[in-house]
């Protein structure tokens, strides 16, 4: 990255957990920067380097945010939009805010000692840490620049990451990893914890994630579990957490686009529940485009099951109710693959959005259920 300061030029590393691209246009800003400046800044596409004082920046991007914030008025229309028509509409606002307040930036640069980094403006917290944890081993003798908004985020994973998830069915933490999506929803955790086993042998857990449901199994007796995934920050937070857990000779993690090697009498697969793209890691475990994780998963299912074996497909109607997906669609994906339901479990969410009648999604999310689909090969 490169900008100018009182006539000279000036030039820092970009980093971005999160793969967002250098911006092309930099201004460095300080506490004399109004809100109102600030949203005509990032209007245009350009970054503010702030170097003022950190507080003030974290009040500014609230100052920004309550400005572009659009939620709760919904755009005039000619007719009322569909589900699917309001969720796109959400989700673009989300986008289009989170990219303009990505535009605030904060510098950092190599301790007095060299072995990590630090946020050199006034009242700035520690961050060595945290920046290790999310952005990997770094050169310390570097300057660099980053988005405040993801630092922010980073901040407060990594004190996920200390703090670990509680995960009930497991009678233990789940620590994730900067990038990885958190289990605070326990109902599909729930699901793999009571359904019954066809087999304790061999199980293969495919898009593990954090590896809790990997985890689940094992501690449920199975004895041999492998998780997968194709993001190589999962796979080593699956690791870590089969370590912290003392099962990593039972179960274990590796990078793949599917399936392992191998067949297996119980394979489980908890999709990203809604069609979507997906620009981060963390959107890769929520939005799945064109529902390709699911089909694909479904497909392959038969070539990897052993005979009598189950596949368990963990899935939330979400998408179906929202008109993002049919059901229609997973029943002839099933068929298709030439498979046969043998039985479907269901239960409903108990997280807050679930209840708040405020979101604008709630019509939907009030009637959301989560299923654990029970598969065989076979008509």
């Amino acid at each position: 990255m490169r900008w100018d300061a009182a006539g000279a030029a000036e030039s820092a590393l970009w980093w971005s957990a999160n793969g967002r691209p250098a911006p092309k246009r930099v201004v460095p800003v300080d506490d004399r920067l109004t809100a109102d400046q600030a949203v005509k800044y990032a209007a245009q596409g350009t970054a503010m380097l702030w170097l003022g004082d950190f507080h003030n920046a974290k009040q500014l991007i609230g100052a920004v945010d309550r400005r572009l914030s659009r939620e709760k008025k919904k755009p005039a229309a000619r007719a009322p939009l569909s589900d699917a028509e309001e969720f796109y509409r959400i989700r673009q606002a989300r986008a289009q805010r989170s990219r303009m307040l990505s535009l605030i930036l904060v510098p950092l640069e190599a301790d007095a000692a060299g072995r990590g980094v630090v946020l050199p403006l006034p009242r700035a917290p520690r961050v060595a840490e945290a920046v290790a944890f999310a952005y990997g081993g770094r050169p310390g003798a570097v300057r660099a620049v980053v988005s405040l908004q993801e630092l922010t985020g980073v901040l407060s994973a990594h004190q996920w990451y200390l703090n670990g998830v509680d995960v009930p069915s497991l009678g233990a933490r789940i620590h994730p990893h900067y990038g990885t999506f958190l289990p605070t929803r326990h109902e599909y955790v729930d699901l793999v914890a009571g359904a019954p086993l066809p087999a304790e042998s061999l199980a293969f857990d495919i898009g593990t994630g954090t590896g809790v449901l990997a985890a689940v199994l094992a501690k449920r007796g199975v004895s041999r579990v492998v998780g997968t995934d194709i993001h190589q920050r999962a796979v080593d937070c699956a690791n870590d957490n089969f370590t912290r857990l003392g099962i990593r000779e039972i179960a274990t993690a590796q990078r793949t686009s599917m399936f392992p090697e191998g067949r297996a009498p119980l394979i489980v697969c908890n999709p990203p529940w809604l069609p979507g793209s997906a620009t981060t890691t963390l959107d890769a475990a929520v939005y799945d485009p064109g529902s390709a994780m699911l089909l694909q998963f479904l497909a392959g299912l038969p070539a990897h099951l052993t005979e009598g074996g189950e596949g368990w497909l963990v899935l939330s109607d979400l998408a179906e109710l929202l008109g993002l997906r049919s059901r229609q669609l997973l029943l002839d994906a099933v068929a298709g693959a030439g498979l046969r339901v043998v039985d479907r479990i269901d239960t409903v969410p108990t997280h807050r959005r679930a209840s708040d009648a405020d979101d604008l999604l709630h019509a939907a999310r009030s009637r959301e259920v989560t299923s654990l689909w029970r598969l065989r090969v076979g008509a």
